[in-house]
């Protein structure tokens, strides 16, 4: 049997030198006259391990890592291709604690398969859920989902069988999917994960979206910065529409759905839907009122259903398995399994996939280890730069929509950063109304004014200068940008800012001045 070797190949792991450890491999063999076969799977989250390589052995993979290319002899030297033992060794990836505790559904292939193999992909389960949808009627697809309570996990959390179903009774001529891929908050990479790691799941997802709604085109919408992600989905839509999962006989069906690759430019704001939706169109970047919903006037004027990457990616488990299994996990509104992208100021970084539930201390302590640099936690920021700063007192917190929304937090993709006790939360409350002064669209007032506006007067407290009432100030600043603000970004920058006044008000007061020297 030829061994086989899976190094990871996506953004993630190549950035943490996995490209060097490939080469160093294959020069060994090259070296040693070995023949083996190299994987470049995606990688299955656990970043603080990576580069991870595992080798298939007749007792099943084991895994190795970190891994610099410095160990690659003696990895060798001590019997790597039959899961010898090294100071590398980690055992069964399965096994390893961190993917151990998780609940993989939507992320049960990454980092197992060939992203770009349909044959590994109908191995590990892929495409039963599309099989079972193309002999359904729309309504039906549309009622398992609804039913499972998948909600959407781009940030918003609105139910996403409500979103298929306007579109399927609206009637038009033409109907999209569109998939947000924009992913551009702080401390998130889990639709790049998907797109990297396991492409045909995405493209499943939206083909589901097709046959349930009516739609016969989709798009999906990738940020500039994710080349990794765009190559590898170019390619695996060539795949599926080469055997015939995309086009217009989807798996032999009378339905017809295909779908292309668009890449932004860049803009943060392109992440809200109607943004998006202006810049798949060829139009500059602004949010549109709202009414007319998406739904019913979306793109180029159709009925358009809006998902983001990991909504649609956990469709297919759920038209395979069924309503019931997926809604069996999670609490409360919150159902389902969600991928937590712990970052920051952590030990133990990466994709933690669970069913909702769990409590942030958990997370931040349990599962992420605390700090990196062995210093106390002093907050936690959950939802990207749009998302509150949670200090210790509320690691009590469930991980689920409506707990979060009553701490005056926010879920949004799902990233947690991690800040340790020498962290200034004067300067995140200002880091927070620059990025919005940065990224606004300039459509409305209350965001494109109040962010600025914010900056010099939280600039105005860091001076020391009447800072009671700079803080009157920004509050008053922060309600009108949430209430008075087209979209998310002018509306929920007020999360960041208010949670660090409110929660760490002593980082607000002047700092002493020195006595002068007599």
């Amino acid at each position: 049997m030829i061994p086989r070797i899976y190094i990871p190949g996506d953004s993630g792991a190549l950035a943490l030198g996995a490209e060097k450890v490939a080469k160093a491999i294959e020069k060994e063999l090259a070296d040693r006259g070995i023949e083996a076969k190299i994987v470049r799977n995606g990688s299955r989250g656990a970043y603080f391990l990576e580069p991870m390589v595992e080798v298939a052995t007749e007792n099943g993979r084991v895994a190795y890592g970190p891994v610099k290319p410095s160990d690659v002899k003696s990895l060798f030297d001590s019997g790597f291709l039959t899961g010898g033992h090294h100071k590398r060794w980690l055992g069964a990836p399965d096994k390893i604690p961190f993917l151990a505790r998780q609940t993989r559904l939507t992320f049960a292939r990454c980092g197992v398969i060939n992203p770009l193999s349909l044959d590994h992909y109908k191995a590990h389960g892929g495409l039963k859920g599309l099989q079972n949808a193309v002999a359904m009627a729309p309504a039906d697809i549309v009622k398992q989902v609804t039913e499972s309570g998948l909600r959407g996990r781009g940030g918003a959390g609105f139910p996403t069988g409500i979103k298929w179903k306007t579109v399927l009774d609206t009637i038009a001529d033409k109907k999209y999917i569109v998939c947000n891929a924009d992913e551009g908050d702080s401390a998130t990479f889990a639709d790049r994960m998907i797109m990297e790691g396991d492409p045909f799941v995405l493209i499943e997802g939206m083909a589901i979206a097709g046959v349930a709604t009516g739609a016969t085109k989709g798009f999906v919408y990738i940020r500039s910065e994710y080349p990794h992600a765009v190559a590898m989905m170019q390619k695996a839509v060539e795949a599926a529409r080469k055997v015939g999962l995309l086009g217009l006989n989807v798996l032999g069906s009378p339905h017809a759905f295909d779908m292309e690759i668009r890449v932004g430019a860049g803009a943060y704001v392109c992440g809200e839907e109607t943004s998006l939706l202006n810049s798949l169109e060829g139009k500059r970047g602004v949010v549109r009122a709202k009414p007319p919903l998406p739904a019913i006037q979306g793109l180029f004027g159709k009925p358009t259903v809006i998902n983001n990457v990991i909504s649609l990616a956990s469709v297919p488990v759920i038209m395979d398995k069924g309503a019931a299994f997926y809604k069996d996990f999670g609490m409360g509104r919150s159902r389902g399994t969600i991928p937590i992208q712990i970052a920051g100021n952590v030990r133990y970084g990466g994709l933690f996939e669970a069913a909702f539930g769990m409590t942030l201390g958990e997370i931040v302590d349990d599962i992420g280890g605390g700090t990196a640099t062995g210093r106390p936690v002093k907050a936690v920021q959950v939802g990207g730069p749009l998302g509150a700063y949670f200090p210790r007192s509320l690691f009590d917190t469930p991980f689920d929509y409506e707990a979060f929304a009553a701490k005056d937090g926010l879920i949004g993709h799902a990233g947690i950063t991690v800040f340790d006790d020498t962290a200034d939360m004067l300067k995140q409350a200002r880091f927070a109304m620059e990025f919005c002064a940065i990224e606004s669209c300039g459509k409305c007032t209350p965001c494109r004014i109040g962010s600025t506006r914010g900056v010099e007067t939280i600039d105005k407290i860091a001076r020391g200068s009447e800072p009671e009432k700079q803080i009157e100030l920004v509050t008053d600043l922060c309600n009108t940008m949430k209430f008075g603000s087209l979209c998310a970004l002018g509306g929920f920058t007020p999360y960041p800012v208010m949670s660090a006044i409110n929660h760490f008000r002593e980082d607000f007061k002047p700092a002493p001045v020195a006595e002068a020297a007599e």
